[in-house]
């Protein structure tokens, strides 16, 4: 089942060059997908807000299934997604239960990921202190 969609996909941080290069890595790394086609690319200007940069690109994508879709979501977190077609999408309870048990599985790899990193944080905290 092909899927079309559009997607925001925003970038911010500093300084400008930086979050200018980070958005060319994502599209280049969009355009080797082989499960998707970019129909349609608008990339906003570079605009300073307070201390940082920001950019987004708004895309119109299709993609070859619902798994890719998830896994767009997953590999590229864009803001925000619209489903443009098609208009209805049939699961049953077997394929959702599976779509839902991933975003899990990636939730609980993200948490993991934030918490050694809290950790680590925290130790190197000490270690000054006691410096």
């Amino acid at each position: 089942m092909e899927i079309q969609i559009k997607a925001i996909i925003e970038i911010l941080g500093k300084p400008k060059e930086h979050v200018e290069s980070t958005m060319e890595k994502v599209l280049s790394e969009l355009k080797n997908q082989k499960n998707l086609t970019i129909i349609n690319q608008e990339i906003a200007e570079t605009k300073e807000l307070e201390k940082f940069f920001s950019t987004f690109v708004d895309l119109e994508l299709k993609l070859d299934s619902l798994d890719n879709l998830i896994d767009f979501c997953f590999d590229f977190l864009p803001s925000s997604i619209e489903i443009v077609e098609p208009e209805k999408l049939d699961l049953n309870s077997e394929a959702m239960a599976e779509y839902m048990n991933d975003l899990l599985a990636k939730l609980h790899q993200q948490s993991m990921l934030i918490r050694n990193l809290h950790a680590e944080n925290t130790l190197m905290k000490k270690q000054l202190e006691n410096k």
